[in-house]
């Protein structure tokens, strides 16, 4: 796995891929939160980042099926996945690796929001006066969202040789899950207490809940749930063409 991981990490920055990644990302969330009109944090009159936890998972569903979808739909393109095959490699150090090395570049694009924090705290009137604990989840929960959205890019691309189909299939995935059954719990369209059990399928209440700044151990269990769901997914997918 940790060969793979390697591999993966020095494809994406021997190459411009994980430069353009990191710098479009901060690029798009930094003119948000600073600089968009009517939402920017200078405008609010208060010390705060839950526009940047807002927006940043409608970034990240975008960018991240975009740096995961040749992960395997290249590799299938170009036989190179069943050289991976003939060396002392199982389906999951394959997968694990792809897994890891594109969550360690999405963990490098977040880390440069620290920044964010720092300048807020020292916005904030008195200075300090934000909410420490509340940011704290919401990090955790921006890079749980993360972990799940690289898992669903890396099933989408394992199930295709088209590159294009492979980006288009993560984020639409992502973008059901995250957004759709929220919206779909808020129709009115469900009695008592079913719009809440189809809220807590989607992953924006479990998102929201850990950026209270409580870590409940059932919104861990859901987001692992589905990584370990749809990494189940690409193995089986793998797996399918020695059938």
């Amino acid at each position: 796995m940790y060969a793979i991981f390697r591999k993966e990490l020095r494809q994406f920055f021997s190459s411009l891929i994980g430069y353009i990644a990191i710098g479009v990302f901060l690029l798009l969330v930094g003119f948000m939160v600073w600089f968009a009109p009517e939402s920017n944090i200078l405008d609010a009159g208060y010390a705060t980042l839950e526009y940047f936890f807002f927006v940043a998972p409608f970034i990240l569903m975008m960018l991240i099926p975009a740096i995961t979808m040749r992960s395997f739909s290249e590799e299938m393109q170009s036989g190179t996945i069943e050289l991976l095959a003939t060396r002392p490699l199982t389906d999951s150090d394959i997968i694990f690796g792809k897994f890891f090395a594109a969550l360690a570049l999405v963990l490098a694009a977040i880390a440069p929001t620290l920044v964010y924090v720092y300048t807020v705290y020292q916005l904030a009137a008195p200075i300090g006066n934000v909410d420490i604990g509340g940011i704290i989840g919401s990090y955790f929960g921006l890079i749980f969202l993360s972990a799940v959205f690289v898992s669903i890019s890396l099933f989408t691309s394992s199930v295709t040789k088209s590159q294009i189909v492979a980006f288009i299939g993560g984020a639409f995935i992502c973008f059901i899950l995250y957004y759709a059954v929220e919206g779909l719990a808020k129709l009115g369209a469900f009695y008592g207490k079913s719009d809440y059990l189809v809220e807590q399928f989607g992953l924006y209440s479990h998102y929201e809940s850990i950026g209270r700044g409580i870590v409940d151990t059932r919104d861990v269990v859901y987001f692992l749930s589905l990584i370990a769901l749809f990494t189940l997914f690409t193995r089986t997918s793998l797996a399918s063409r020695k059938w």
